[in-house]
């Protein structure tokens, strides 16, 4: 019989296998919903419903619940735009950035009673205005592969994120991302917001980042920065080269 998790904490590592030693594929942030696929030991394969992205995550930082209670605190999510503390049972759980709540005031899962003060955002209300506001809350965060932080992000994790908070849902990595929302042929096409893939040697997809004004790119490589971008691809000034290749321009605009 199937199960289900709940992560109560601001944020755990989505590992590739079951091992502390494993690296680190993605992160699950604070209220973020899961099934469970699998079990090894202490560890639990789980598939983020978020997402779909399926990791392995140590079975001591979660709670179990129910299909029931899978599917209500599945059904009507908020977001917040900034780091905030969530209180449970008098104790001050520290978050980051597009966390989920099943309720914008409170709400109990198990044994824990959560609630915070701070504005939420609903997934359902569209912002795609605020895209590259909430794009420079990152800036100089560092790289961290699979990260989802502020204090350590991937280029695919950094686009996740920002998008989430202003209620569009993308997939977890570059590649799959590049297959949502709307192609654009040409780079003046493209406004501030949208998204630029870029691709390898080997033509495959395998860095993201937001569109700014004034010909910019904000994107994590190295850590969250902004370049220059032309139709060729991203343009660093620190190496005096290129450093990658414009594949893809994507939009969510209608």
């Amino acid at each position: 019989m199937a199960s289900y998790g709940f992560c109560h904490l601001s944020v755990i590592p989505l590992r590739e296998m079951p091992s502390d030693l494993s690296q680190m594929t993605s992160q699950l942030l604070f209220g973020d919903l899961f099934k469970v696929v699998d079990k090894n030991g202490d560890w639990l394969q789980i598939q983020n419903a978020y997402d779909d992205y399926i990791g392995w995550i140590d079975a001591k930082q979660q709670i179990s619940i129910t299909l029931e209670e899978f599917n209500k605190l599945n059904s009507n999510l908020y977001t917040n735009e900034k780091s905030c503390y969530v209180i449970s049972n008098k104790e001050s759980y520290p978050l980051s950035p597009a966390s989920s709540f099943p309720s914008n005031v409170k709400f109990e899962i198990d044994t824990f009673s959560f609630k915070t003060d701070i504005l939420l955002h609903p997934f359902s209300f569209v912002r795609l205005d605020e895209i590259t506001k909430l794009a420079m809350t990152y800036l100089n965060a560092p790289y961290l592969w699979g990260g989802k932080t502020p204090y350590g992000i991937d280029c695919s994790g950094f686009t996740q994120s920002v998008y989430k908070m202003t209620g569009i849902k993308l997939k977890r990595d570059a590649m799959q991302q590049a297959t949502q929302g709307k192609t654009l042929s040409f780079l003046s096409e493209a406004k501030s917001g949208d998204l630029l893939f870029f691709d390898n040697s080997e033509e495959k997809i395998t860095h993201v980042g937001i569109l700014l004004e004034s010909n910019r790119i904000i994107h994590a490589s190295g850590k969250v920065r902004i370049d220059m971008i032309d139709h060729q691809g991203i343009y660093n000034e620190d190496i005096g080269k290129y450093s990658h290749n414009l594949r893809l321009i994507k939009t969510f605009r209608v």
